[in-house]
């Protein structure tokens, strides 16, 4: 079993100290370790996270690769620091059956860049019409927690009833799309002053804001779990933290992208600012900023959603939603959460490793960085500073919104259970 001694990392960005790495696990955290024959990582001045997780990936295998496969996905997500991903249902065939979230788990597995849990889909074919499999998934190798419909919302409430009962028999989650569909009918981007000015159809506020309302209230009579994807405006907030006042079991994630961009990107008729839910305003991300520095909002997810080139290089109209974000997460959530005071690097380890750990329950993942703990760790050079240049992404898409912007922050090393899959920013 190989040994990694971390020399002089600051641990979720305290004071430098060393980490022994033996086999799969961490070892020993202290000052002045060493370690006979292990490889020594100098780490001065870098911050030591444990490994993140990612509660919202869309990995597009089977049926869209295209866009991405688990391959070239999971080295994306080492890329970025990751070290396990919940992979979305909206693949082709969908994820609605044991079989398919098995293949994606061993497909995961296999490749080994980072653990891979599939979501499975709440209904068949992502219809909104007839439960899934969500026992069978759930007892499958795959041991399925978390399920979703994502890209489409479960609006009938009582589909969504029944998911919530179905799942609370073992403990497991529903991840809804807020998105009321009869409110959005041909909608472009957030409904406001720059939709009106653009004379594009407007995605409301309301319709993902009437959904949340609905689907805690009914998280509440059933008593299970409700967890709100990709939250993006203030009203939501709002409504999430009502609802946790009132000891509701509802969690709620952020995106990288909805905590920086504003929808006067838009004006650019850019379809790399075209996502779903749609950007929205100033006043909206200062809000989402304030609920995930509080804990309204428990984690950051990437909603990483790749797309092949002449998917998003058309017009407007035409174009696919959505961004990859993968590789760039943790340096948003620097520029947004950390260089503006909000969250310091524990609290960053929190909403972005612990808590969707313990929302996907994903074991061995978001531990702490201590000894006898999985070696799940990711190091960060926090002091660099460049331009997102999308020709070295690790994923098959390059549909970022960061072309050519500068963003603090580059992951230098990630390991999984002691396994280096990113050393000096190379995939190995």
């Amino acid at each position: 079993m190989s040994k990694i001694l971390i020399r002089g990392a600051k641990v979720l960005g305290g004071e430098p100290q060393d980490v022994l790495i033996d086999g799969e696990t961490i070892a020993e955290v202290g000052s002045g370790l060493s370690a006979e024959g292990a490889e020594v990582v100098e780490a001065a001045g870098r911050v030591l996270l444990p490994g993140l997780v990612d509660l919202h990936t869309h990995l597009r295998e089977p049926g869209r690769e295209d866009s991405e496969t688990v391959l070239t996905g999971t080295r994306a997500a080492a890329s970025g620091g990751y070290t396990a991903v919940f992979a979305m249902a909206n693949t082709f065939p969908v994820a609605d059956t044991a079989g398919v979230v098995e293949q994606v788990y061993r497909l995961g597995r296999d490749h080994g860049y980072c653990d891979v849990q599939p979501i499975g889909a709440v209904t068949v074919g992502l219809e909104g019409k007839k439960l899934a499999e969500l026992g069978a998934m759930h007892e499958s190798a795959a041991g399925v927690t978390v399920f979703s419909d994502d890209g489409k919302c479960v609006d009938d409430a009582v589909i969504m009833r029944r998911a919530l009962e179905y799942v609370k028999a073992f403990g497991g989650v529903v991840a809804q799309h807020a998105q009321e569909p009869r409110l959005t009918e041909g909608a472009q981007m957030n409904e406001g002053v720059v939709s009106a000015e653009l004379g594009l159809g407007g995605w409301p506020a309301v319709a993902e804001e009437s959904v949340i309302a609905r689907d805690v209230l009914l998280a509440e009579h059933v008593g299970s779990r409700v967890h709100i994807c990709h939250l993006s405006t203030a009203g939501s907030v709002e409504i999430v933290r009502w609802a946790k006042s009132r000891g509701i079991q509802v969690t709620a994630e952020v995106t990288p992208h909805h905590l920086l961009l504003t929808d006067e990107l838009v004006r650019t008729y850019n379809p790399v600012y075209k996502v779903n839910p749609p950007l929205r305003t100033e006043r909206d991300v200062h809000a989402l900023r304030e609920a995930l520095a509080d804990g309204t909002i428990d984690i950051v997810a990437t909603d990483h959603a790749p797309h092949p080139h002449e998917d998003k290089d058309c017009e407007w109209a035409a174009a696919a939603m959505g961004m990859v974000g993968l590789e760039t997460a943790l340096s948003v959530v620097q520029e947004t959460m950390v260089a503006t005071g909000l969250l310091d690097w524990a609290g960053v380890a929190d909403r972005m490793s612990a808590r969707p750990a313990q929302i996907g329950q994903a074991t061995g993942h978001g531990r702490p960085v201590s000894a006898g703990e999985p070696a799940n760790l990711t190091l960060v050079d926090t002091e660099y500073r460049g331009p997102v240049d999308p020709a070295g992404f690790a994923s098959r898409s390059r549909n970022t919104p960061y072309q050519g912007r500068e963003l603090p922050g580059r992951v230098t090393h990630t390991w999984l259970r002691g396994k280096a899959t990113l050393v000096d920013g190379k995939l190995t």
